[in-house]
């Protein structure tokens, strides 16, 4: 009997899960860790415990309880942060607090509140195990439950980010890392950050995603060679160009001045004095057009300002030239 009862559970929950059609199921989004019971009593057995932005859809109700069938962990990979490649779904009771369904008044403030609070967790030297990956799965539940919600935007955009952050760090680690071709190690995934640009398009959000795509193409260590700098203050160029009104635009303009100014010393030292002069004079334009058109953008601004200082005063902004 116990066998048949863990299979019918089986059954119910892939077709809640995954035949929305067949049933008129109430899903919700946990803002808290919690445990899922055999039965609707604290004394009964624990079957797993669900964590936060962890989704459940609900079987039946009971005065302070839920029946539903919960996603939860078998195992995550912290560092990583795949999230759904051991996940399985567990049919329990939980107690109902602390669930979010799209009729919860302000539930997309609640889940947002939730999701920022997880991710300064995450930002503090030993915060809560995992806090990054609850605030990842938080926010992408914001956009995907409230899609009219003011906060869907940003909040698919910050689950982006996250996960961007956690892979990029990964990918710091690996020795393809200082790889000088770009095209030798394994890109970060841009999966998320083309779904907001194309969801969102000509927002900040959208502008910010864009920005992130950049990584991909740059250089591991340039290795003294004026290819990579020449390629990549082009990018950061390009990307300034079409994207006026991003919050990046400033910054990417000084990194493009900036590697115009380095391309200075590796041409020196390469005996170029001419493509040394042009190089110069390009990390004076972009510099210049930068305090033009951002000058309220105080940091970037003065970052300019003092850049140009430095090229026309030949001091090398790049290398460990010492006069």
């Amino acid at each position: 009997m116990l066998y048949k009862h863990s299979c019918w559970y089986f059954v119910l929950g892939f077709l809640v899960f995954f035949s929305p059609s067949l049933f008129a199921t109430e899903r919700g989004i946990m803002m808290r860790d919690g445990t899922i019971y055999i039965s609707p009593d604290t004394s009964s057995a624990k079957l797993s415990n669900i964590s936060r932005g962890r989704e459940v859809a609900v079987i039946e109700r009971t005065p302070g309880w839920m029946n539903v069938v919960g996603t939860v962990d078998v195992s995550t990979n912290i560092e990583v942060g795949y999230e759904d490649q051991t996940d399985r779904n567990v049919t329990g009771w939980i107690v109902d607090k602390g669930v979010i369904t799209t009729t919860t008044p302000d539930g997309d403030k609640i889940l947002f509140g939730e999701a920022f609070d997880s991710e300064m967790e995450a930002s503090h030297r030993g915060g809560r195990r995992g806090a990054a990956q609850d605030a990842m799965r938080i926010y992408a539940r914001i956009a995907e439950y409230f899609p009219a919600s003011p906060l869907a935007d940003e909040s698919l955009y910050r689950s982006a980010d996250i996960r961007w952050q956690i892979e990029a760090a990964d990918q710091a680690t690996r020795p393809s890392a200082k790889m000088r071709d770009p095209a030798l190690r394994v890109p970060i995934d841009e999966e998320h950050m083309k779904r907001v640009i194309k969801k969102f398009p000509r927002t900040k959000w959208a502008d910010l995603a864009a920005y992130h795509l950049i990584d991909n193409k740059l250089c591991g260590e340039w290795e003294a060679q004026a290819q990579c700098p020449a390629k990549e203050a082009e990018i950061y160029l390009k990307y300034a160009d079409e994207h006026p009104q991003s919050p990046k635009a400033a910054e990417a303009l000084y990194k493009a001045a900036w590697r115009y100014s380095a391309l200075i010393a590796i041409y020196t030292t390469d005996n170029q004095p001419k493509k040394a002069d042009d190089s110069s004079a390009r990390a004076l334009s972009v510099a210049k057009k930068l305090m033009s058109q951002y000058p309220n953008d105080e940091d970037w601004s003065n970052r300019a300002q003092r850049l140009i200082y430095m090229v026309q005063n030949k001091i090398p902004t790049f290398g460990n030239m010492v006069e």
